[in-house]
C-alpha cells in the first residue's frame, strides 16, 4: 500500500519541518509531496534540506505560478506519478492534525474519499475568531445549495482520496486555480457516484505564519460555485 501526503505551501517555514515528521512517523508506507509556490520565508529551503536526508520527502518548487488550484492539481498529478493508492490532501498549516490521519485511512475501506469535517458532531474549530467560524458554517450552507451537495463540510481541504477518484474526474480539465479547486474535485468525485464519507475533526487555527485567505478570494471562490454547477 503506497500512501502519499500532498500538502501545497506558500510562506510555511515555521510549520513545515515538524509536520512532516509528524506525517511520516504514522507510517513507513507514507511519504509527502509538497508543492511550494516560491515562497520567500524559506520554505523551499527548509524541504530541500529535508528532501536530502529522507527519500520519502518530495518536493515541486513554483517559480513564477501561484495558486491553490493549480498547486494542488499539480501535486494531485505528481502522487498518482509516483504511483500512490491513496492520497491525502492537507494543509501545510498545522490546522489539520497529522494524528487524524490513522482513523480517515481506515475508514477508505468502506469508501472512496473520507473528509475531515468540522461540522459533524465532535468536530469544529478551534482558535479561530467567531466571525471566521460563521462564515465557515455560512459558506458551507451556501455551497450545499448551489452544487446540491449531501456533504456537511464542502470546504474542508483535510481528505483522502482513492486513486481511481482522482484518476476519474480528469486532473487536466480542473477550472479552479483557486481555494475554489477544493469544492470542484468534490463536486466532480460526486457526480461520478464515488462513495463520500465525513469524519469529524477539531480544526486549528495554524501554528504559525499569517493565512493568505482574504474577503477578495472568499468572494471569487463562492461565484464559481455557479460556474462549476454549470459547467462541471
Amino acid at each position: 500500500m503506497k500512501i502519499m501526503a500532498m500538502i501545497p505551501t506558500y510562506n510555511e517555514a515555521g510549520n513545515i519541518e515538524r509536520l512532516i515528521q509528524e506525517i511520516l512517523a504514522i507510517s513507513s508506507d507514507i511519504s509527502v509531496v509538497v508543492v511550494d509556490d516560491d515562497s520567500p520565508d524559506g520554505t523551499g529551503k527548509i524541504l530541500d534540506r529535508m528532501r536530502k536526508t529522507n527519500p520519502r520527502v518530495h518536493v515541486i518548487h513554483r517559480v513564477g505560478i501561484r495558486g491553490r488550484g493549480t498547486a494542488g492539481i499539480e501535486g494531485f498529478q505528481y502522487a498518482l506519478k509516483e504511483g500512490a493508492d491513496y492520497v491525502i490532501e492537507m494543509d501545510g498549516d498545522f490546522s489539520h492534525k497529522p494524528v487524524y490521519i490513522p482513523l480517515m485511512l481506515k475508514e477508505m475501506d468502506t469508501c472512496d474519499v473520507v473528509i475531515g469535517s468540522r461540522l459533524l458532531e465532535g468536530g469544529g474549530e478551534f482558535g479561530r475568531n467567531i466571525m471566521r467560524t460563521w462564515v465557515t458554517q455560512l459558506a458551507n450552507i451556501y455551497i450545499r445549495i448551489i452544487l446540491n451537495l449531501r456533504i456537511k463540510d464542502c470546504t474542508s481541504g483535510f481528505r483522502v482520496f482513492r486513486r481511481d477518484v482522482l484518476d476519474a474526474i480528469d486532473l487536466n480539465s480542473m477550472i479552479s486555480s483557486g481555494p475554489s479547486i477544493v469544492q470542484e474535485v468534490l463536486y466532480k468525485a460526486y457526480k461520478k457516484g464515488f462513495k463520500i464519507k465525513e469524519v469529524p475533526i477539531v480544526f486549528e487555527e495554524r501554528m504559525s505564519g499569517e493565512s493568505t485567505f482574504n474577503f477578495r478570494i472568499m468572494r471569487e471562490s463562492l461565484l464559481k460555485m455557479f460556474v462549476l454547477r454549470f459547467r462541471c
